[in-house]
C-alpha cells in the first residue's frame, strides 16, 4: 500500500500590526466574520515605527515565509509621525533584502485603519497567496531554529 504524502504548502506569515489602527482592523475583520489565513501570526506593536528592521530579518531567520507590516495611514498616526519613519526605514530594508537575495514580494507594508476590517482581510488573503506562489523561504534560514 502506497501512502500519498502530497500536502499543500501553507506559508508561515508574520504580521506586525499597529495597536491603534491595524490591530483594531484585524479585530473588526474578526467581528465581521471576514476570513483570512490562520497561518498569519499577528504581533501587536504600539506603533509601526517601533518595528526594528532586525525583527523582520529575525522572522525570516526563524522560518517565516513572509512578513507584513501594517500601520496607520500616513497623517493619521497616533504618535504624529511614526509611520513616516516606518516608510523610510522599510525602504532601506527592502533594498538590503534585495542584496541578501530575498524576494521583495515576501515583505510588504500596508496602511490599514481601524475602520477597514474588510481591507485588512483582503490584504492578508492577497499577501498569503503571493507568498504561497513563491514557495518556502530558505535564504536566511537558521538550522538551529528548526525543531
Amino acid at each position: 500500500m502506497q501512502i500519498n504524502n502530497t500536502t499543500e504548502f501553507r506559508p508561515k506569515i508574520v504580521a506586525f500590526c499597529c495597536n491603534w489602527c491595524s490591530y483594531a482592523g484585524a479585530d473588526l475583520a474578526g467581528n465581521n466574520r471576514l476570513s483570512y489565513p490562520a497561518d498569519i501570526k499577528i504581533i501587536r506593536v504600539p506603533c509601526s515605527c517601533r518595528v526594528n528592521p532586525t525583527f523582520i530579518l529575525r522572522a525570516f531567520q526563524r522560518g517565516a515565509d513572509g512578513v507584513i507590516l501594517c500601520g496607520c495611514h500616513p497623517g493619521d498616526c497616533h504618535y504624529t509621525s511614526g509611520n513616516y519613519y516606518t516608510r523610510r526605514r522599510m525602504t532601506l530594508l527592502f533594498s538590503m533584502m534585495n542584496y541578501l537575495g530575498i524576494e521583495k514580494e515576501r515583505t510588504r507594508v500596508e496602511w490599514v485603519s481601524a475602520a477597514e476590517g474588510a481591507k485588512f482581510a483582503a490584504v492578508m488573503q492577497d499577501f498569503a497567496q503571493t507568498v504561497a506562489a513563491l514557495g518556502e523561504s530558505k535564504r536566511l534560514e537558521d538550522l538551529r531554529c528548526k525543531q
